[in-house]
C-alpha cells in the first residue's frame, strides 16, 4: 500500500524522525505484526532523504525493538532458542534474547596484522583490537569471547584513548558513521586452548562454536572482522530457507 510522503523537519535528527513516523504506524496498527516495511527505495522517495539516512532510521527503529531485519535466504545465531538480532548491538541483542550477560573488556589497542589486511584486501595493516568476554552475571559461567578487529581510520583513531562509546562497540561504530550494509559469516567448532579456557573458566579442550564475521559498508569498505567463541550450551546456528 502506497503511503503518503512525509516532510521532515530541517536540521539534524532525520533518522530519528523517520524512526518515529514508522514507530507510530506500527503502534497504531497501520503496520501489523509480520508486515513488511516499504523498500529502501520507497522510503528514500517518501522521506526525500538519502539511502544512508533511511538505513540509519531503520537501525534506530530496530534499536527500539520494533523491527527485525532479515535479508533473503540465510542464517542467524540463536541464544537459548531465541534469535540474536545483532543489528542492534550484541549486548542489547543478548539481553533481548534473555541473557543476563556481564561484559568485560580484555583488550583495546592498536595492533598490526598484515595477514588480516591481506585477507580483507586493504593496504593498511593497522587495526583496533577489541577483545571482550561475556559471562552470566548471576553465576559467572561462560557465554562467549569476541575478538573484533576494526581497520584503523580517521573516524576511529581516538577510540583506543577514549574507549568505546557508552561501552558499546555498536554505538561506537554508529557514532563514527560506520553503518554495516552487508557481509558474510562462517561458523565451525573449536576446542578451547589453554588461554581461552582460563578466560572462560572452562576445561581446556571444551568444544565451542567458532564464528567469523565480516561486515562491510555500502561501498564495500570493511568495517569489522570479529572472531567469536560461543558456548554451545546456549548458542546454535539457525538456518532459514
Amino acid at each position: 500500500m502506497k503511503r503518503r510522503a512525509v516532510q521532515l523537519s530541517p536540521g539534524t535528527g532525520k533518522p530519528e524522525q523517520i524512526a518515529t513516523v514508522l514507530e507510530h504506524e506500527i503502534r497504531s496498527g497501520v503496520l501489523g505484526f509480520g508486515d513488511r516495511l516499504q523498500s529502501e527505495n520507497e522510503l528514500v522517495q517518501r522521506f526525500s532523504v538519502s539511502r544512508n539516512t533511511v538505513r540509519k532510521g531503520l537501525e534506530e527503529l530496530s534499536s527500539r525493538g520494533l523491527i527485525t531485519t532479515k535479508v533473503g535466504i540465510g542464517s542467524f545465531v540463536t541464544f537459548d532458542g531465541k534469535p540474536v538480532d545483532d543489528a542492534i548491538g550484541w549486548s542489547r541483542a543478548l539481553a533481548n534474547a534473555g541473557a543476563n550477560a556481564e561484559t568485560r573488556t580484555l583488550r583495546l589497542e592498536v595492533i598490526e596484522d598484515a595477514d588480516l589486511a591481506a585477507l580483507l584486501g586493504i593496504e593498511s595493516p593497522f587495526f583496533i583490537a577489541v577483545d571482550r568476554v561475556r559471562t552470566n552475571a548471576s553465576d559467572g559461567h561462560a557465554i562467549s569471547i569476541e575478538r573484533s578487529r576494526l581497520p584503523l581510520s580517521p573516524e576511529l583513531e581516538d577510540v583506543p584513548l577514549r574507549g568505546l562509546r557508552e561501552g558499546s562497540l555498536h554505538q561506537t561504530l554508529r557514532g563514527a558513521g560506520l553503518i554495516p550494509d552487508h557481509g558474510e559469516e562462517w561458523v565451525g567448532i573449536e576446542m578451547l586452548n589453554a588461554e581461552d579456557a582460563a578466560i572462560l573458566g572452562c576445561p581446556q579442550g571444551t568444544p565451542f562454536l567458532r564464528g567469523r564475521r565480516l561486515t562491510r559498508a555500502a561501498d564495500d569498505r570493511p568495517i569489522e572482522y570479529v572472531t567469536s567463541l560461543l558456548n554451545p550450551a546456549h548458542f546454535a546456528l539457525h538456518m532459514r530457507f
